[in-house]
């Protein structure tokens, strides 16, 4: 099964309608699709994994010590942290790639970092 994505509200949008332009079929809700905006990171990973969606953030600083935190008491279908420095079209291409090339069972529990 291939991965669907929940857009933090940090994320660049334009990454977002990129990657729907790109590849319409892949499943990335968009934070207000998912009912994140103002929720804090705890909460929004917590929506994140109900819904049963990877997380996509710029948030290097604390989304990652929140997602270890919530791992340790339930499952998560993951987190992936996008690098703000990252071109947006770059951005586009690698998490395209992550749908493209891996299962949504190959992320639960784990943070991945784009770029690699």
């Amino acid at each position: 099964m291939r991965p669907c994505f929940l857009a933090d509200a940090d994320l660049n949008h334009k990454i977002l309608v990129g990657l729907r332009r790109r590849e319409p079929a892949v499943d990335f809700l968009s934070a207000i699709e998912g009912g994140v905006i103002g929720l804090p990171d705890s909460e929004v990973l917590r929506v994140a994994s109900g819904l049963g969606r990877i997380l996509v953030s710029h948030d290097r600083k604390t989304m990652p010590r929140h997602f270890s935190s919530l791992v340790d008491r339930q499952a998560s279908p993951g987190l992936i942290i996008l690098s703000q420095d990252l071109e947006i079209g770059t951005a586009i291409d690698e998490l395209l790639l992550v749908w493209l090339a891996t299962d949504a069972q190959e992320w639960i529990g784990q943070v991945g970092f784009l770029p690699v």
